[in-house]
């Protein structure tokens, strides 16, 4: 074993995990001109961007003020960069960093270049880094902030811990950062949400502890965020702010607290929202049936109680929905059995107690269903009698998280003892 950064790299066998990249590679030769072409429609895409918001200190440059060796003084600041990482990786079992030798960083294996978005002084840049499944172990060291024109960093499936270097905001061109399943420490790294071009955060499969900044509730650039499988912690917030991600994963962090109705503000652009095993509490927001665009909602394995909000009955482009292992109570409504799209809804292990219409027969809709451990009546695999008869009823009121229980008749806080 070897200890670094205050962390043990145990030469060990890779998790092996199913991940959604937006580029996978599994053969380094094969594959490299597939991201040659997306490392060309991003830096194109980086280029008309800056260029129209003026962000980069080099849109708008002459080539006349150019440094006449503008490129090879970007490419001499990646080789030092490149080196020192080499440095710190302490376990290369695939050998995928041995031809890392030589002032040629284009030919490094993983390392992709291109010509600068918006100076056309500088031809040649690294652009793309993409380690992806290498089993590497080592540390990120701060000369990583050399590396300002890289647009696809990808390292996902390592053995790389420690903390994330601050120099990491220097990467004012980063699109899709991708540090998935490995073994990264400390507090949610809030340098990400200071890069300005990042559309793609993947940090899932780490162990991110602690609370998670606001501002990746209230963030207008990320189009995917995923942080699940870490050891986060916070509260989501009461008032959301606007936010262009189309996928969200949250699941199985340390979350609490409610599922807000500003939840409405993701509505636009949100097409999956995975909240898994986060401890979400308290009632379904009726907002959430706001989300027209959503595909997939799995809010599983929580604490959620109250009825199914018939909102939900609107959301046309559900595919997939799981809100089974929480304490729901009340109908399954037919609206949502009948939405158009639903091939997958599992609601088993709640409390629920009347399947409304079609929802007592979805298979004859073609629809993949759980409704076991509930309170259905004459259906097999239910909740005995008497857990059924445990579990008080919760009403959902606008504007209360945690809905109110009825307790002979007496409306109480669904989060207080109920009344001697």
């Amino acid at each position: 074993m070897v200890k670094t950064q205050s962390c043990w790299l145990p030469f060990s066998d890779e998790i092996n995990l199913h991940h959604l990249n937006l580029i996978t590679l599994t053969n380094q030769n094969a594959l490299k001109p597939p991201l040659h072409a997306t490392l060309f429609l991003l830096l194109l895409l980086l280029s008309t961007t800056l260029a129209k918001n003026h962000h980069s200190p080099a849109a708008g440059r002459h080539p006349h003020h150019a440094p006449k060796n503008a490129t090879a003084v970007r490419l001499r600041q990646a080789y030092d960069a490149l080196q020192s990482w080499k440095r710190v990786i302490y376990s290369d079992p695939r050998q995928l960093t041995s031809n890392w030798r030589g002032p040629d960083v284009c030919a490094y294996r993983g390392v992709y270049c291109a010509p600068h978005p918006n100076d056309t002084s500088i031809t040649a840049t690294v652009a793309g880094i993409d380690l992806n499944h290498g089993d590497l172990a080592g540390f990120l060291p701060e000369s990583l902030g050399l590396l300002s024109d890289l647009a696809l960093l990808h390292l996902n499936s390592n053995r790389f811990c420690g903390i994330l270097p601050s120099s990491l905001a220097n990467l004012s061109l980063l699109f899709e950062l991708d540090l998935s399943n490995n073994r990264f420490v400390g507090p949610f790294p809030a340098v990400v949400l200071a890069l300005p071009s990042l559309h793609f955060l993947d940090l899932r499969y780490n162990e991110f502890e602690g609370p998670v900044p606001p501002e990746l509730f209230n963030n207008n650039k990320l189009d995917a965020i995923f942080i699940n499988n870490n050891w986060l912690t916070s509260v989501i917030p009461a008032s959301l702010g606007s936010s262009s991600a189309s996928v969200v994963v949250f699941a199985n962090n340390r979350f609490s607290g409610c599922l807000p109705p500003t939840i409405a503000k993701f509505a636009d652009t949100l097409e999956e929202l995975l909240l898994i095993n986060s401890s979400i509490s308290g009632c379904l927001p009726v907002e959430l049936g706001f989300l027209y665009k959503l595909r997939v909602l799995d809010i599983s394995q929580n604490d959620i109680v109250g009825p199914i909000p018939y909102s939900l009955a609107g959301l046309a482009h559900l595919e997939q929905l799981n809100l089974g292992h929480n304490r729901l109570s009340g109908t399954v409504p037919e609206g949502i059995c009948a939405l158009p799209n639903l091939a997958n809804f599992t609601f088993s292990y709640n409390f629920l107690c009347e399947e409304e219409g079609i929802c007592g027969n979805l298979t004859a809709r073609g629809v993949a269903y759980d409704d076991r451990r509930n309170c259905l009546p004459e259906k097999p695999r239910q909740r005995s009698e008497k857990e059924c008869e445990a579990e008080k009823p919760v009403e959902c009121f606008e504007g209360e998280c945690g809905g109110r229980e009825i307790h002979d008749g007496v409306s109480v806080s669904a989060t207080s003892p109920p009344p001697s």
